[in-house]
């Protein structure tokens, strides 16, 4: 894409300010524009070393209202962040609804500086251009406008701007040692580049290669883009997005009314006996899952009044409390509601050789906010393909991924609704809320088995927890947990 790309001309002095002029009124102006539709603006800037990425995009900010960017410069990543999925760090930093946000380098500077170094793998490097273009039309089909420039100068003129840095002991600071490692080696470089750029260049999300010679040049290239793609982004608000086939090979589920909870149940001597012995050996997995970083996610979604505190409770019993951190998710806060509806489970996944267990997940997108009108028949129906994404993300990062649908029938919901509701020290457990959900019931039933039919993979399958007795479904959960754990773990005894 670079050698054969074909840049505009350079325009005549006047005519560039002119020009320049107008698209730094005009961003001005579209600023409200996306405010006020709510339109997130991603803003990915690449490009070789010495090509003045930092310094266009200080010039490109001084036309927005301060309150309504941020600006991140993505150094390699820290060891802290080499603990959590590849994409972590850049889905923490999408914008909120109506603002934008402007990378320093990013998720093309990591994959191709790997690349390049010899520190990434044939498969490695196919794996990350997946989940690049995965993460990119993610962002796109939820409403981001995602703007990836690529700044290119020519060895030549890197070699220069090198040497006029170094000549100053005042900008000496500014050359790095891979800024002059790439000018020595820019053909190698080049090649990465390229092959990066071809393999991520998309209709939703495609690269825009600058000519980055001239400084003001550049800077209108980028702000015609930018001014241009709001105009597009604003029309397209109201289109559906297309709704993607299914890829990722399924395990075969059944439905709720096929699951028999008869039988399911034990004494309390049992239960007793049981438990001790299950949490002390999932005692012993934990400290294992440390010390080998295996990081472990648990989600659970059932029936409201269906146990799933108690159940939480008895795994994280056998816990080591350091290694691990329960999330309880109700509806999302203002600042969540106006991003990426994953962006507040990225943000709560563990580091390797953590548990994080979520009581209640993603997936209500397909459940309460499908059932309530809180997003739109498109959204929800786009949600399954998105979440098996996220959820391969985890399982390629190496995490084991346990989700359990915590099962109950009608009668056994009314009988605990009523208990709640009866028991002053339980009245706290029971809302206006859960009883209304009630009357939805056969709703959420279809919902709930659309869910695990199209979200049940080889890699994250739904495992069904029978819980009219909740000893029962505790014991369930224990062993699958346990399982899971010793099959990763080389432990299966």
């Amino acid at each position: 894409m670079i050698r054969n790309a074909i840049f505009a001309e350079k325009p005549e002095d006047l005519e560039l300010k002119e020009r320049l002029k107008a698209a730094q009124a005009k961003l001005f102006a579209q600023q409200m524009l996306l405010k006020d539709h709510k339109v997130p603006v991603f803003v990915l800037m690449e490009g070789w070393g010495t090509a003045g990425k930092g310094s266009l995009i200080g010039n490109i900010i001084q036309n927005i209202d301060p309150r309504f960017f941020k600006v991140f410069s993505m150094d390699s990543p820290s060891r802290e962040e080499k603990r959590k999925p590849f994409l972590s760090r850049y889905f923490e930093k999408i914008p909120e609804a109506g603002k934008f946000v402007f990378l320093d380098s990013g998720w093309m500077d990591e994959v191709t500086s790997a690349r390049i170094n010899g520190k990434m793998s044939d498969k490695l490097y196919d794996q990350r251009i997946a989940s690049v273009k995965r993460f990119e039309r993610q962002l796109t089909d939820n409403g981001y406008l995602v703007l990836k420039f690529f700044c290119h100068v020519s060895q030549k003129e890197q070699k220069k701007r090198i040497d006029t840095l170094l000549a100053s002991k005042d900008t000496r600071w500014r050359v790095s040692k891979e800024d002059a490692w790439q000018n020595k080696h820019y053909d190698k470089c080049m090649e990465v580049f390229e092959k990066y750029l071809e393999d991520t260049n998309t209709s939703s999300a495609p690269w825009y290669m600058i000519d980055a010679k001239s400084r003001k040049w550049a800077e209108l290239q980028i702000l015609e883009i930018i001014t241009q793609g709001i105009e597009v982004a604003l029309q397209n608000q109201s289109l559906a997005v297309p709704i993607l086939q299914n890829v990722f090979p399924m395990e075969k589920m059944p439905l709720l009314s096929e699951i028999s909870l008869e039988g399911c149940e034990m004494t309390e001597e049992a239960y007793k006996a049981e438990l001790k012995v299950l949490q002390s050996r999932l005692g012993e997995l934990h400290n294992r899952l440390y010390r080998k970083k295996v990081p472990v996610v648990i989600a659970y979604e059932g029936w409201d009044a269906a146990g799933k505190g108690g159940n939480i409770k008895r795994i994280t019993g056998a816990l080591d409390p350091r290694g691990y951190e329960v999330h309880p998710i109700a509806s999302p806060e203002p600042h969540e509601k106006s991003r990426h509806y994953l962006w507040r489970f990225w943000t709560r996944l563990p580091k390797t050789g953590h548990i994080a267990i979520f009581d209640r997940t993603w997936y209500g997108r397909v459940m309460v906010e499908r059932l309530e009108g809180f997003c739109s028949e498109n959204d929800w129906r786009r949600a399954y393909n998105e979440i098996n994404e996220f959820e391969k993300e985890l399982s390629d990062w190496g995490a084991v991924i346990i989700k359990f649908w915590v099962q109950i029938d009608k009668d056994t919901q009314l009988a605990r609704f009523t208990d709640r509701q009866n028991t002053p020290e339980k009245q706290w457990k029971i809302t206006d809320e859960d009883w209304r959900n009630r009357e939805k019931w056969d709703q959420y039933e279809v919902a709930v088995n659309d869910m695990i039919q199209k979200t049940s993979t080889t890699y994250a399958p739904w495992h069904i927890l029978e819980s009219v007795d909740k000893k029962y479904a505790r014991i369930k959960a224990l062993k699958i947990v346990i399982e899971e754990l010793e099959k990763v773990l080389g432990e299966k005894k």
